[in-house]
C-alpha cells in the first residue's frame, strides 16, 4: 500500500488536512472534547447566535488541547475570499494585552472574527460604534467580551499610584468592577467583563434590537493565560 501524499486521490494538500483533522479528532475523543470541523466559509453568518458562541468555545477547546485546525486553511484562498467582503460569524471585545491573540485562542483565521481591542476590554463609544458596525453591516451573530487573568489595566485601577499620560482615563470605566471585587483581582476581572457586556446590551440600540430579534447573543468570559482556556462568566 502506498502512503505517499503525492499519490493520494485528493492531492497532497487535502491529504495533509485529512491527517491533521484525524489526529485532532482522535486526541479530542481521548480527552472528552468535541471538536468542530472548520465551517463552510460561505455560510458563516448562517449560524444562530448560540451556535456562533459555541463555535468560539469549541475553537478554544482545540487551542487549549494544542490541536488547532485553523492551520489547515489555505491563506491565499482566504485572502482572496475576503478581498471584497467579510462575513465574520462573531465579534470579540478583548484587552490590548499582547498575551491575548484573539484569533489564535479561538482557533479561527482570516475573516472569521471581528475584533475590537482596548486596554481593560472596556466598552468605549468608539468600541460600541465598531461593534454596531459588526452587527448591523457584517451580521455577526455573537459578541464576546473577553477579560483575561493578570490584566494590568484592571490591576492598575485597583491601586492609587500615579501613572503617566492618559492611562488613568481607563480607571473610571473600571471602577464599578473594582468596587464589586473586594480587593480580589480575579473577581474584578470577571466582574469587568460582565459589566462591559451588560453595557453593550443596554447602551446600544443596534445591539439591543438585534438581541430582541434573536439575531445576536452577547456574552462575557475570562481567558486564563496559564491554561489557555476561556471560561464563560
Amino acid at each position: 500500500m502506498q502512503n505517499d501524499a503525492c499519490t493520494h486521490p485528493y492531492g497532497r494538500r487535502q491529504f495533509i488536512r485529512t491527517v491533521i483533522s484525524g489526529a485532532a479528532a482522535g486526541v479530542g475523543a481521548q480527552a472528552g472534547i468535541t471538536f468542530v470541523a472548520p465551517k463552510n466559509l460561505n455560510a458563516q453568518t448562517n449560524l444562530s447566535p448560540n451556535a456562533a458562541l459555541q463555535e468560539l468555545i469549541a475553537g478554544n477547546q482545540r487551542f487549549a488541547a494544542n490541536q488547532l485546525t485553523s492551520i489547515e486553511h489555505d491563506l491565499v484562498v482566504l485572502k482572496e475570499h475576503n478581498v471584497d467582503k467579510q462575513q465574520p460569524f462573531a465579534a470579540v471585545l478583548a484587552c490590548a494585552d499582547s498575551r491575548v491573540p484573539v484569533e489564535l485562542i479561538f482557533d479561527q483565521t482570516i475573516g472569521h472574527i471581528f475584533v475590537t481591542r482596548v486596554a481593560g476590554n472596556v466598552a468605549t463609544s468608539e468600541i460600541i460604534a465598531s461593534l454596531e458596525y459588526g452587527v448591523a453591516v457584517l451580521g455577526v451573530k455573537a459578541i464576546l467580551v473577553l477579560g483575561h487573568t493578570s490584566c494590568g489595566a484592571v490591576k492598575a485601577s485597583m491601586t492609587t499610584g500615579n501613572v503617566p499620560g492618559q492611562i488613568s482615563l481607563l480607571y473610571a470605566r473600571l471602577q464599578q468592577a473594582v468596587q464589586q471585587s473586594n480587593g480580589d483581582l480575579n473577581k474584578a476581572i470577571e466582574a469587568n467583563a460582565k459589566i462591559q457586556a451588560d453595557l453593550l446590551r443596554t447602551a446600544s440600540t443596534v445591539i439591543r434590537d438585534a438581541i430582541k430579534d434573536n439575531q445576536l447573543k452577547v456574552a462575557s468570559a475570562v481567558y486564563n493565560l496559564a491554561t489557555g482556556k476561556v471560561t464563560l462568566s
